[in-house]
């Protein structure tokens, strides 16, 4: 169904000069550029959460959660699709069962997924993890898939497939690699995947609203799911996601993204060795991959190291950063998938780092 943008979007447009005529700095800034994104019509609605030393200083809702009800985002409630965020949250429940002894990440991926074929050669779980087995990416319709199917059911979609490379010589990075390390933790431990990671991540760290989404059971304060047709948003076509849970397809909110970048700031969870083993990029040939184990590890323009994710799904753009230097830590969640605003998105990023010395000062006040 295709619907125009309310009315109501017009007390949004932004001012990008103060009631002074000085230029914006910081959050003020940050603030004017995602009204921007509102009012220019590039998306929907959207939800940030950024945290400093522990504490959210700087929190929002823009837009619209449903379009069709004028219902907007509460930044302390509504329910995306985190799309790739996914894959930290899998890869902290993976450094648990690495610590514990449940796997070793050097372990070939047929000691649990035997239908895993043996022409492909040797495929380790580190490989998976890393981008590195040569897993080719999605296909065709693959990406919108709407079939009932569990995780060892999606496998007949892309095991008999040739490999993009020798495992170990490429960097593709692929989706159905969660698909198949998901298969192997929950064989492992011998339970579900999606209890393994509640019980594992989300629990401990109190993530309450990050469960995974099952088709005919909604979530309360999820948000409707966009997609963008000329100069209208339609609500996106029904996806399955079960089977590439790990990989992309859980629910959650901001403040939940932020907690588990703030855990791993703080040690939480895994020893310290575990920590440098899934935040150090791999490296393929001599360069780096900008990767490490469901992680990307990068530098920003100013040169800060941080990790984290990008997200990209039907109905759903994601943003999740954690500079560890910095104790800070920025999430940002979109329903409907607009990877064009990405730009934008680091503008707002390097604005709230503007502010991060002003933070001190003012403890822990939000901006909502």
């Amino acid at each position: 169904m295709r619907k125009k943008w309310p009315k109501l979007l017009n007390f949004l447009t932004p001012a990008k000069r103060s009631h002074t005529g000085m230029e914006l700095t910081g959050c003020d800034k940050a603030d004017a550029l995602l009204k921007q994104l509102i009012a220019r019509h590039e998306v929907p609605g959207l939800a940030i959460c950024a945290s400093y030393k522990g504490k959210a200083w700087f929190r929002g809702g823009y837009g619209f959660a449903n379009l069709e009800d004028n219902i907007p985002v509460d930044p302390e409630r509504s329910v995306f699709r985190i799309a790739s965020i996914s894959k930290p949250i899998t890869a902290t429940a993976l450094a648990c069962l690495v610590a514990d002894g449940t796997l070793d990440l050097q372990t070939d991926i047929r000691t649990y997924v035997p239908e895993f074929p043996q022409r492909h050669g040797p495929v380790n779980l580190k490989q998976l993890a890393a981008h590195t087995a040569g897993i080719r990416s999605y296909k065709g319709k693959e990406f919108a898939l709407n079939r009932p199917m569990q995780i060892a059911d999606s496998l007949e979609l892309f095991v008999q497939d040739p490999l993009e490379f020798l495992p170990g010589e490429g960097y593709q990075y692929s989706s159905l690699d969660y698909v198949l390390l998901s298969l192997a933790m929950e064989r492992a431990a011998g339970q579900p995947f999606h209890i393994l990671v509640s019980e594992r991540v989300l629990e401990p760290l109190q993530m309450s609203h990050t469960v995974r989404e099952v088709p005919g059971e909604p979530v309360e304060n999820q948000v409707e799911f966009y997609t963008r047709r000329g100069e209208v948003f339609q609500q996106s076509v029904p996806v399955d996601t079960r089977f590439k849970l790990a990989g992309g397809g859980y629910l959650s909110t901001v403040s939940d993204i932020c907690r588990l970048g703030e855990a791993y700031i703080q040690g939480q969870l895994i020893p310290p060795a575990l920590y440098e083993a899934f935040l150090t990029a791999q490296q393929v040939g001599g360069f780096s991959t900008y990767y490490g184990l469901g992680w990307e590890v990068s530098r920003d323009a100013r040169g800060r190291s941080f990790y984290g994710h990008t997200g990209n799904a039907i109905g759903a753009y994601t943003n999740f950063k954690v500079f560890p230097d910095q104790e800070f830590v920025v999430a940002i969640l979109i329903n409907a998938s607009t990877a064009g605003v990405q730009p934008i998105l680091d503008e707002v990023v390097e604005a709230l780092h503007q502010s991060l010395p002003a933070a001190d000062s003012m403890g822990s006040a939000v901006k909502s």
